[in-house]
């Protein structure tokens, strides 16, 4: 079944790839949103397990299918050689920190407020929240097609696939995590599903966005694999683990994010 799906996307333009992939991690957070349909509470064990579970996909995802192809396809030896990796992986990292410094937005547990003051309702700061984090998630998948296109040998269309789909895994707990504190709140089913899944609805953009930049600057290829690198990082130690930590479930959201960490590493290197 894995090689059909690779045939089809070699077989298509790699922008129009890169779109139907990240419609597909949008719509696995779209599916862990439809959870407020049939559950008005979700274990708080449950969801710190699946948080860590999502910070270590994203943590592998980072290394795996982004920052060694980013050094394996830079040019030179040595410390030449990983320097676009690393300049890559800091602008990455500081993007979505001066984001996360301008950007409104509320964590998960209704506690904590970020950005810059405003008058939005709390559901809207907390849809952002899980916003800013998928911006690295869409661009990630969208260089690695881009890298595709530009006839680069490092990047295929198997591995941009792999990390599609453990990024769809990860997105999925992602969609519960927004829907079921916005159910919990009073708010309706529908609602509560509907905010759910818009917080990924701009992965297709930053998936569409990072092909198209690739494909017509192909020297940026290992930087924006490494930038990509760098916001996940950024996003899984600022925001995913210490929300893992507010409660007394620190093993078990431990334990999820090394099970996480194993299943991308496996789909990466068994599959891309």
């Amino acid at each position: 079944m894995f090689e059909s799906i690779i045939a089809y996307f070699e077989s298509i333009n790699p922008v129009l790839a890169a779109l139907y992939a990240t419609l597909f991690t949008w719509f696995l957070t779209a599916l862990g949103a439809s959870f407020v349909f049939f559950f008005k509470n979700m274990n708080r064990v449950v969801l710190d397990g699946m948080l860590g579970f999502t910070g270590g996909v994203m943590i592998a995802a980072s290394f795996w299918s982004l920052l060694a192809p980013a050094i394996e396809m830079s040019h030179g030896e040595g410390f030449v050689k990983v320097i676009p990796a690393a300049v890559g992986f800091a602008l990455g990292a500081l993007f979505i920190f001066g984001l996360d410094k301008l950007l409104p937005h509320l964590h998960i547990n209704f506690k904590e407020t970020e950005g810059v003051k405003s008058p939005w309702q709390r559901t809207t700061l907390l849809v952002l929240a899980i916003t800013l984090h998928n911006i690295p998630e869409g661009l990630a998948v969208g260089v690695l097609f881009g890298g595709v296109a530009a006839g680069i040998p490092e990047a295929s269309i198997a591995g941009a696939v792999t990390l599609a789909i453990g990024i769809g895994i990860q997105n999925f707990p992602e969609g519960i995590a927004v829907s079921m504190p916005l159910r919990r709140m009073g708010m309706s089913r529908w609602k509560s599903f509907m905010y759910g899944q818009s917080s990924a609805l701009v992965e297709p953009i930053a998936g569409v966005l990072g092909a198209v930049a690739v494909i017509f600057f192909i020297p940026i290829l290992p930087y924006a694999l490494a930038f990509a690198a760098g916001a996940m990082i950024f996003v899984v130690v600022e925001e995913v683990i210490p929300e893992t930590q507010q409660d007394k479930n620190t093993d078990i959201a431990t334990l999820g994010l090394i099970g996480g960490f194993i299943v991308m590493m496996t789909l990466d290197v068994a599959l891309g």
